[in-house]
């Protein structure tokens, strides 16, 4: 049975407080509403300023899923013919009515069928300047199935009755070019419900807010019901009209990513020839927004103000200079909408031209203000640090600081190794009897910054006495540039319980420590300790041999990567070292569009719940940030970034959050600390994607709660990769994943945890010094802090990954039992006469398996995936799991839920991380197995493709017994033939995608 087709039903309620317009003190409204080229209008309601319709009118959908680029607009009218008492619903010439406001409603996050629907209450605006408009119009917008809808040749008689009575609807007006196909049209009306008992009305309220499902009456994507069923938490391809559409200006060339937004760009540069009133400020008002400089005695501001194109409801802009605090302006001027220039980058910047201003008299006088005004998109270089108007709420510094778009680069990362050889000449503390017959237990400890280690206490050795320890032992360190911090090393003996008495000290500048970028050691030095306990001395090299003394080996390690994600979705596994860096593979596009249906975070001055969303992305270095859209639960940013891409194997995060600065005071109290609240990110690894074509989708937020798993609605994202050198791409896929030093001196798999949970502390405290800081809790969300501790949950998912990979061997295990069976005769004497052929002709058996998986991925082609993988939400459990389960896993490090069994609680969960971890690789690396004919990662599987073909023809020419040889000659080859460096192969068994990045 075929899908029933979406309707879209507009019920006009009511409107209340027009504007009289038939010149006797009243008006005969009627409302006519326009979606998609489709025109429907009620009857006129004679001699009312708050008419009532209770009207259903009803458009047929095209594309259901295009709603969220369709906007409906609604006019209320006077019918000049119904003012003399006509009351039926006859269509009036357009020149026989009056305009009495209008409404543009975003059709995005309409209800759809079977969800609950909110009358809302609209105020009727201005369509230009000059119209005298006031009012407000209850509307109730839906959609619904065509099978819910039945044809009627005649509408019913309209009843008083409000929000329950029965409801009609008008036909359609027949005017304009489409009268004659309009009349042919049989009227479409939705089911009137059972009769109510009337129940008159003078203005609906607007509705109360409901937590789960906010209705924002301005915003561009109106939020959707709850998110209750399965199907809300797949992906959704969507089809924005990037760029512009199909008349795209210069701009989109390089804004192809995003939808096209225009603003009215206002930079008012300075003053002068005004009169000595102290400080100024400067004014810029257009319609009801109005944007105010920061007050100068100089009379310079530098300020750009930009307005949104659909909040312009003025043909004039003004500018004013106030004296600051008072109320009237020394001076004004003000410039025509129709004359103002359009601007698109590249041309060079508009330059700001003095103007005359007027007095409050209207005569022109001395003082002049320099002002650019122009129109422009959001590709203008003035757009990021303009004041816009859909942020006229936010005051102070801080605040306006906090909601502005920036792009912010991570520092650069470096591995400290501190090799603690030995020490000489030490002199204890403790002299007293109780030194006498104590082995001293020395170690030494290092600290930079916050991060301090320790070594273990030096062992007793027959050729060494007390005095010259022995340890021999690497501590590793995160530092960042600029080095700031200082390396400082205390040589210490452990006395007794809480008693550690300090031998020696030693301060060394990070700076000043050598860099090397490749296994080859630095020399090592002798650095004398100072005895005191103060301050301490910045080592120089002092090697006075009557001193005490510790014998280091410090250098910068620059060969290695330092991880700050986790190696299954990181987004850079390039060294430190600059000089060793390959060429880049490509350009990573990211066009952030918008959200949809975002949960409210908070409630505003009795506004109701809503939410300050703003979008964090981050790819190797480069973290950017869009602006902050205040006040909407379906912000659009339309903000598109660029990344070089180093390695297509690599993991771009994308996560959306709450901005709780912005209701921050001005005054900059910092008594408590302001978090920005987490509301969901998406992980899209570039392999995945096919080169140069453009993904736009509607991902889902997924947000894991101790209460259990939220979507916070949908985040829209177009994502390109481009690829410069296929050569260079293909070739990406054998090298090591990680630099050389990974496998020359690998780290311990302690060492790793411990220095990516410091490099995660480094970067939170870099990118929090930047203006507006990007918080604590966003880097850590980003970079998933938490992801290596214990949960029950991430050890199901991981679990159930592990069966899903070892399903395929169990089936072929159980189509061997069918085989032996003989239930199936024709099967069996078929898989009995290719095992003898292949018994007789074992040449045969290579060839035909590599051909077999060739043609396997040939035939999967046409069933590959055709969208980027998404945060799933079966795949990680969080639909089953318990709440005790989710209570464990926010629970903190170390625990907090008792003392009585907190030690064994840590360690178990310490214990049990590490098994989550391991069964996590088994598993992924069964899906990369699967990945090789799956076209999950086009590129893996053409090469894989191209190599089983040509494996296919050398097994086919090489006798079988040459090639086994050959193999096991390989295998059993002396080490001094073999490389630590991992196989081609490996490299590229390594790089396929698995599931793991679908994983919450």
């Amino acid at each position: 049975m075929a899908k029933a087709a979406e309707k879209l039903v507009v019920e006009v309620v009511a409107a209340h407080n027009l504007m009289p317009k038939d010149g006797q003190g009243s008006s005969s409204a009627y409302v006519e509403v326009e979606f998609e080229h489709q025109r429907r209008r009620t009857r006129a309601r004679p001699k009312e300023l708050n008419p009532v319709w209770n009207e259903r009118l009803v458009f047929a959908v095209a594309d259901p899923d295009d709603l969220p680029y369709r906007a409906i607009d609604v006019g209320v009218y006077n019918d000049r013919a119904a003012s003399g008492g006509v009351a039926g619903g006859g269509g009036a010439a357009p020149h026989g009515r009056n305009f009495l406001g209008k409404v543009r409603v975003p059709a995005a996050g309409v209800p759809a069928p079977g969800e609950e629907v909110v009358p809302q209450l609209f105020t009727l605006e201005k369509r230009s300047l000059f119209s005298h408009i006031r009012g407000e119009i209850t509307l109730k917008i839906y959609r619904t199935n065509s099978g819910e809808v039945v044809v009627k040749s005649k509408p019913e008689k309209p009843v008083k009755a409000v929000v329950s009575g029965p409801e009609v609807v008008a036909a359609p007006p027949v005017t304009g070019p489409k009268k004659q196909q309009q009349q042919q049209q049989p009227v479409v009306a939705v089911q009137p419900p059972p009769p109510q008992p009337e129940a008159p009305m003078d203005i609906l309220p607007p509705p109360a807010p409901v937590l789960m499902k906010p209705v924002m009456l301005a915003d561009p994507y109106p939020a959707s019901a709850v998110f209750s069923g399965p199907g809300d938490f797949s992906l959704k391809e969507t089809r924005p009209r990037l760029g512009g559409g199909t008349t795209a200006d210069k701009a989109s060339a390089t804004y192809d990513l995003v939808e096209q937004m225009q603003y009215l760009y206002v930079r008012v540069v300075r003053a002068r020839g005004v009169a000595a009133v102290g400080e100024t400020v400067a004014e810029v008002k257009l319609g009801n927004y109005r944007g105010v400089t920061p007050a100068t005695a100089a009379h310079h501001w530098d300020q750009v103000f930009a307005f949104s194109k659909e909040t312009i409801q003025s043909s004039f802009v003004e500018v004013f200079v106030r004296a600051r605090g008072s109320d009237d302006h020394v001076g004004r001027v003000w410039f025509d909408l129709s004359e103002v220039p359009r601007r698109a980058p590249p041309d060079s910047t508009l330059a700001p031209q003095w103007h005359i201003m007027e007095d409050r008299k209207g005569e022109r006088g001395a003082a002049e203000v320099m002002i650019a005004v122009w129109f422009g998109t959001q590709a203008d270089e003035a757009f990021a640090e303009a004041w816009h108007s859909k942020a006229a709420g936010v005051h102070g510094y801080g605040p306006l600081g906090s909601i502005k778009s920036k792009v912010y680069v991570a520092p650069k990362l470096w591995y400290l190794r501190v090799s603690v050889i030995e020490a000489q000449d030490l002199i204890p503390m403790d002299k007293g009897p109780m030194a006498i017959g104590r082995y001293p237990e020395l170690f030494v400890r290092a600290q930079v910054g916050s991060q301090m280690l320790r070594t273990r206490p030096a062992p007793v050795a027959a050729n060494r006495g007390p005095s010259s320890p022995f340890w021999n032992e690497d501590l590793m360190f995160v530092v960042a540039e600029p080095f700031e911090e200082f390396l400082v090393l205390s040589l210490e003996d452990h006395v007794s319980p809480g008693r550690d008495d300090v031998l020696g000290r030693l301060v060394v500048p990070v700076s000043s420590i050598e860099r090397r970028w490749d296994e080859k050691l630095v020399v090592s030095r002798w650095f004398g300790l100072d005895r005191g306990t103060g301050g301490g001395n910045v080592a120089s090299g002092n090697t006075n041999r009557f001193g005490s003394r510790v014998h280091l080996r410090l250098s910068l390690d620059g060969g290695y990567h330092v991880l700050d994600e986790a190696t299954a979705y990181s987004s850079d596994l390039r060294p430190t070292g600059k000089q060793l860096w390959q060429p880049h593979v490509g350009v990573l596009e990211l066009g952030v569009l918008g959200a949809t249906g975002l949960i409210p975070m908070k409630a505003r001055d009795g506004r109701g719940a809503t939410s300050d969303a703003y979008c964090v992305a981050k790819y190797g270095q480069k973290w950017i940030r869009t602006r902050t859209v205040v006040d909407s639960v379906c912000p659009r940013w339309n903000e598109q970034y660029t990344w070089e891409v180093f390695d297509p194997c690599t993991v771009i995060t994308v996560g959306v959050f709450d901005n709780c600065h912005v209701d921050k005071p001005a005054s900059g109290n910092t008594t408590l600390a302001v978090r920005d609240n987490c509301i969901g990110k998406v992980r899209i690894r570039l392999s995945t994607l096919e080169t140069d074509r453009v993904y736009t989708h509607a991902y889902p937020l997924l947000m894991l709660h101790p209460s259990g798993v939220k979507k916070m609605g949908e985040l829209h994202l177009a994502v390109r990769f481009c690829c410069g050198n296929a050569g260079n791409m293909f070739h990406a896929y054998v090298r090591p994943l990680l630099p050389k030093m990974h496998y020359i001196e690998p780290l311990l798999v302690r060492q790793v945890e411990s220095l990516r949970f410091q490099a995660t502390n480094v970067v939170a405290a870099r990118l929090g010094r930047a203006e507006p800081p990007l918080g604590r809790e966003v880097v850590e969300y980003m970079l998933d802090h938490r992801s290596h501790l214990w949960s029950m949950r991430r050890s199901k998912a991981n679990f159930f990954r592990l069966v899903t990979v070892l399903s395929g061997p169990i089936t072929i295990g159980r189509w061997f039992e069918l085989v032996r069976s003989w239930n199936r005769p024709v099967h069996s004497c078929l898989a009995v006469f290719t095992f003898l052929v292949f018994v007789t002709m074992p040449e045969l058996i290579l060839p035909t398996a590599f051909l077999a998986m060739a043609f396997t991925g040939l035939w999967r082609y046409r069933v590959r995936s055709r969208h980027p993988p998404h945060m799933e939400m079966r795949l990680s459990h969080a639909d089953a799991a318990t709440v005790d389960e989710l209570d464990e896993e926010f629970d903190t490090f170390p625990s907090s839920r008792g003392d009585v069994v907190r030690f064994r609680y840590d360690r178990l969960r310490s214990v049990a991380g590490r098994v989550q971890t391991v069964v996590g690789d088994i598993a992924t690396q069964g899906e990369r197995m699967q990945a090789l004919l799956s076209w999950r990662d086009p590129r893996a599987t053409v090469l894989f493709s191209i190599a089983c073909v040509l494996a296919a023809v050398i097994a086919y020419t090489i006798p079988m017994k040459v090639l086994v040889g050959l193999w096991g000659l390989y295998a059993m080859r002396p080490p001094r033939f073999r490389s630590r460096m991992p196989s081609p192969l490996m490299n590229f068994f390594r790089r396929l995608p698995s599931k793991a990045d679908s994983l919450l």
